[in-house]
């Protein structure tokens, strides 16, 4: 009698069970939803140092830039923001690599630039506020629903030597090296690095290519995507391909063409779409992008090479090859035979093949030409015509480079 009496003890009763169940449920979903996002938090903090450095150069109208001690202080601030970020992120990063080596990199952050423990942590920009609707997500469509037309598009493409074509259809090569800001608006920041090509050459090429989508409304959330030379990833730094789904649509999604050396970006929640590529030994950058959104900017982000070009004192001329004529003659049959038109792309092939000696340079033009062909409406204004003038020639190559190239190009 006293064994039943246990027996029956022991069992739960059925509803019990149930609960039961439901409760491992549950706790399971909630750790399954507060999953690890340490590159989240590793984003915004590149973010904030990329902001840091845009204030560091100085203010719209040439305005004097911060100290070095308010520098300091703003990246102090930006390592008690990416502290915070981690020790959110403990429970669910606890067996996570990338989660412990950011930590330690804090660390050792937070003593090198002797930064106290306590203080004000960055501020995240504020976000653009207005009423959510179904296509709020989909630029092209809310714009159709509010204006009864598709939005105007604006193209920038950066490649080569580098050479830049603005969204005002400025065209220039720059000799600019480190890294530069491309585009720098509310919705978006891209940034890319250019460095010398080789050593004993001139020119410098894109190495890497930055993209920061800034969290927008409930659209997205912070994502970034990074590409070196000789990596051009078909995912975001965190390993996703899109992100930001909302009413059955991904705001953000990324394809490939041609893995390791191509990316295309696709933007729904602000129309713009960036490709990125590696053609021959540089990167390459192409966007188009609605005026609305190119144009969302404050006055003190005045530098952006795809709005403003490059700075004057950066600018190199390559109306005039430099001499021999007979390299000259050899790299315009090279970029005839590929670029027909005698445009600025053109010009552009002529100019690298004759600075880096290396033909595969030209596919660099040839790639910047089928983006802006692809990305113009119509074909209405893409082939540009090289500005006349006279001065800033560029430097002549000494002579025993240039009969080295001449034996490159000729071997052809």
């Amino acid at each position: 009698m006293e064994r039943k009496t246990a027996s029956q003890c022991s069992r739960l009763p059925w509803k019990h069970y149930i609960h039961l169940t439901l409760l491992m449920v549950q706790l399971s979903l909630l750790e399954v939803g507060y999953s690890c996002q340490i590159l989240k938090c590793n984003s915004d903090f590149v973010a904030s140092k990329l902001d840091l450095a845009s204030s560091s150069s100085g203010g719209a109208g040439g305005g004097a830039p911060p100290s070095r001690e308010a520098v300091n202080a703003g990246y102090c601030s930006a390592l008690r923001s990416y502290t915070l970020c981690t020790k959110r992120m403990a429970r669910p990063c606890r067996g996570d690599l990338a989660y412990h080596a950011a930590v330690q990199g804090i660390e050792d952050l937070l003593i090198q630039h002797r930064c106290p423990q306590v203080g004000p942590t960055a501020q995240p920009r504020p976000l653009p506020q207005g009423t959510l609707s179904g296509n709020t997500c989909l630029y092209e469509r809310s714009f159709f629903d509010r204006k009864g037309r598709m939005p105007e598009y604006l193209h920038c493409g950066i490649f080569g030597d580098p050479h830049i074509r603005t969204f005002n259809n400025d065209f220039q090569t720059c000799a600019v090296q480190g890294a530069w800001p491309v585009i720098d608006n509310e919705y978006l920041y891209v940034q890319a690095t250019s460095s010398p090509a080789k050593e004993g050459l001139y020119p410098t090429v894109l190495t890497k290519i930055t993209i920061i989508f800034k969290n927008w409304r409930q659209c997205i959330d912070q994502q970034l995507y990074q590409a070196e030379l000789g990596n051009v990833p078909a995912a975001f730094a965190d390993g996703s391909v899109w992100s930001g789904e909302r009413w059955g649509h991904r705001s953000l999604s990324v394809q490939t063409q041609s893995p390791g050396r191509h990316a295309e970006i696709w933007a729904a929640h602000i129309g713009t779409l960036l490709v990125v590529r590696q053609s021959g030994g540089s990167l390459s950058l192409s966007v188009r992008s609605p005026r609305s959104v190119v144009e969302a900017f404050e006055p003190e982000h005045d530098l952006q090479l795809c709005v403003w070009g490059c700075p004057a004192s950066q600018r190199v001329s390559m109306l005039r090859p430099p001499p021999p004529e007979s390299v000259v003659s050899v790299a315009s049959a090279h970029c005839g035979a590929l670029l027909p038109t005698k445009d600025i792309y053109y010009k552009a092939c002529i100019f690298d093949l004759i600075t880096s000696g290396d033909l595969n340079s030209s596919l660099a033009a040839v790639s910047a030409l089928q983006d802006a062909r692809t990305m113009i409406p119509n074909g209405e204004g893409l082939h540009l015509r090289p500005v006349t003038a006279a001065a800033n020639a560029p430097p002549r190559l000494p002579l025993v480079m240039l009969l080295m190239l001449l034996g490159t190009l000729t071997q052809t």
